[in-house]
């Protein structure tokens, strides 16, 4: 198959067209199932509730690439439904759902190595079970890496008992996709429940990556290979504030190991803001070197033409060729130490 483009959306996520029975010892377990929609279409079901109606792009490889085609873009990156991270699992249904959808998705990706790339799930409520899980996703999946939330039932990754997942990561050289996931402030909003996507997913988004550079894991690993969806949600903003405050707050200095500019100019992001100023402002922000495009395929809140959205932003040959695929794959595929 000819592939219509060099461009590599990062930011597209897969459901299973099935899950497995729970056969775990929880009678309360929040594992996920599918039942029937309309016509190309099946509800994930979730403590019995519909959590979302999904339709055959999650799972159809062939619907996938039509849709690919018709767009220009040439590979996906694939990685899980935020949901279904399901961190709120007891450990072991956590590694178990964690270690089907990956052996899902690889098996997409083995049968399209040409079109996809592939993020897993860790259980990440479990670090020792999370590493061990990256370990089989790297190691004998094939997976690039790993997609996490911004936060595990709670607690922020920036925190230190997240540091030895990020250490195995950056030693076996996994990219890390970091997703909003259940956001702080839901609390603030008011109208439609879907405003969770559209205003409470930056913050989260934003508040995750900078707790990466305040909590210490950056200055600690200087190798780590980790993006963040949305943009970087609200971190392009933060970002002056905090790099004033290391400045003029000694307190702050003692307490950031590392000038903050400098962290977050290590880290990718993708250009999902859906408006081209507010694009150039990501690489006037984060550098011309660390953005990529990403799409959130196939889901309602999409950029329905990234390419189109990357042709409109004017940039010179060298850039635009960075973003479409040059930064994706330095993220996807850093140096590997073993």
């Amino acid at each position: 198959m000819t592939i219509a483009s060099d461009l590599i959306d990062v930011h597209t996520h897969v459901v299973p067209e099935t899950f497995p029975a729970y056969v775990g010892r929880h009678l309360d377990a929040a594992w996920p199932s599918m039942a029937p929609a309309q016509p190309c279409h099946q509800h994930v079901m979730v403590s019995g509730k519909v959590y979302r109606t999904v339709s055959h792009q999650c799972w159809d490889c062939g619907v996938r690439h039509a849709d690919m085609d018709r767009l220009g873009i040439g590979r996906q990156v694939l990685s899980p439904m935020p949901e279904l991270l399901s961190y709120w699992l007891p450990p072991e249904d956590g590694a178990a759902l964690c270690a089907y959808l990956n052996d899902v998705i690889a098996g997409m990706v083995a049968d399209h190595p040409a079109r996809f790339h592939g993020l897993g799930a860790v259980p990440l409520q479990d670090v020792d079970l999370a590493i061990r899980e990256l370990d089989r996703a790297v190691h004998q999946l094939g997976l690039a890496g790993v997609e996490i939330g911004g936060n595990i039932n709670g607690t922020v990754i920036g925190d230190p008992q997240f540091l030895p997942f990020f250490e195995a990561a950056a030693d076996w050289g996994a990219a890390v996709f970091v997703h909003a996931l259940r956001p702080t402030g839901m609390d603030r909003l008011a109208g439609s429940p879907l405003l969770e996507q559209v205003l409470a997913f930056p913050g989260e988004v934003g508040l995750a990556a900078a707790s990466l550079i305040t909590g210490g894991t950056l200055a600690k690993l200087p190798h780590l290979s980790i993006a963040f969806s949305h943009g970087g949600g609200t971190l392009s903003t933060l970002l002056p504030r905090l790099q004033h405050a290391w400045h003029a707050i000694p307190a702050v200095r003692d307490a950031v190991p590392m000038e903050p500019v400098q962290g977050a100019r290590r880290m990718f992001y993708d250009n999902l803001v859906y408006d081209a100023a507010a694009i150039h402002h990501l690489l006037q922000v984060f550098g011309e070197t660390q953005i990529m495009v990403g799409s959130d395929y196939p889901f309602i809140i999409m950029d329905r033409d990234p390419v189109e959205r990357l042709r409109s932003l004017g940039l010179d040959d060298d850039t635009a060729r960075a973003l479409r695929h040059g930064n994706a794959m330095r993220w996807l595929f850093p140096a590997r130490n073993t």
